[in-house]
């Protein structure tokens, strides 16, 4: 399990897969020291190019449904 520290404050702990019901969903887990980090994370993501990229690949090949 990789707990390295994001570039946003946030720490990457894994993708988890739900045992039971739906087969198609992962959880990515990213726990913040404080709601006001994790507001900070949401601001400066929306504004970050990699950021915005992923997100576009994302829309443009369907890989994520939901």
């Amino acid at each position: 399990m990789d707990s390295s520290s994001g570039r946003f404050g946030g720490v990457f702990h894994d993708y988890f897969l739900p045992s039971e019901g739906a087969n198609d969903i992962a959880l990515a887990l990213f726990p913040f020291p404080s709601l006001a980090t994790y507001e900070q994370y949401r601001s400066d993501s929306f504004k970050d190019e990699e950021c915005t990229l992923a997100f576009k690949y994302t829309k443009d090949t369907g890989c994520v449904m939901s």
